[in-house]
């Protein structure tokens, strides 16, 4: 089932647009809080995104870019602006096809359908983790948070990775260690609290507070 993300700001269009997805097979979100944009994205870990030119807050174009820092999910505009103008200005920000408003509910769902076959039949899913805010590049090491990359050693990286994909849950320090091991990262349970230290004051020196929690004589959990 392929997770598309709506980010249009017209609650008819929205929802009519959801529930035709929905009715075809497909997992649809809609964006409600169009300053949060990019933490829905994360969470929703979408395969396709439609998005709309003229939005609250932030237009399109500005969240096809931050979207493009961390991710090659395909991009499909949505607009009333169907001059070549706003065409050009999409495809250049990073967007893979256009529809002009208004628009037939059956050739947007043929357009999606074949971006998906050309994106998804010759290459990986991209993907993120999420957790308060900070995103986890999965395919070049780095956590994104405020607008800021935090450069992260191959240890860091992966303990995050494990830790944020499952998120809420108390990871043995077992369980991680043996993790590291099967990545030919093997550290032993000193190695393991130092790597930990150095990883919460990175992050702390970012903002970011408490991110790892310590479950005593239970190993380590980031809380939902």
């Amino acid at each position: 089932m392929y997770r598309i993300f709506i980010v249009e700001d017209d609650e008819i269009i929205s929802s009519e647009v959801k529930k035709s997805l929905e009715a075809w097979g497909f997992s649809a979100h809609t964006v409600s809080d169009f300053r949060e944009v990019m933490r829905d994205f994360a969470e929703f870990d979408p395969q396709l995104v439609l998005m709309d030119i003229s939005l609250p807050f932030f237009n399109g174009y500005h969240w096809c870019s931050e979207i493009r820092k961390i991710s090659k999910v395909p991009i499909l505009f949505l607009s009333s602006s169907a001059d070549n103008m706003n065409i050009v200005m999409a495809v250049n920000m990073g967007g893979d096809d256009f529809v002009a408003k208004p628009f037939d509910i059956q050739v947007l769902l043929a357009k999606i359908q074949a971006l998906l076959r050309r994106t998804y039949d010759f290459s990986g899913e991209t993907s993120v983790l999420a957790a308060h805010g900070a995103i986890l590049d999965k395919n070049d090491t780095t956590l994104l948070f405020g607008g800021e990359k935090i450069a992260l050693t191959k240890n860091e990286y992966r303990i995050l990775e494990i830790l944020m994909s499952e998120k809420g849950k108390v990871i043995s320090r077992d369980a991680i260690m043996n993790r590291l091991w099967e990545t030919d990262s093997f550290i032993d349970d000193n190695t393991l609290t130092v790597n930990i230290t150095r990883l919460r004051k990175k992050l702390e020196e970012h903002s970011l507070n408490d991110f790892i929690t310590t479950k005593k004589g239970m190993g380590y959990i980031i809380p939902d």
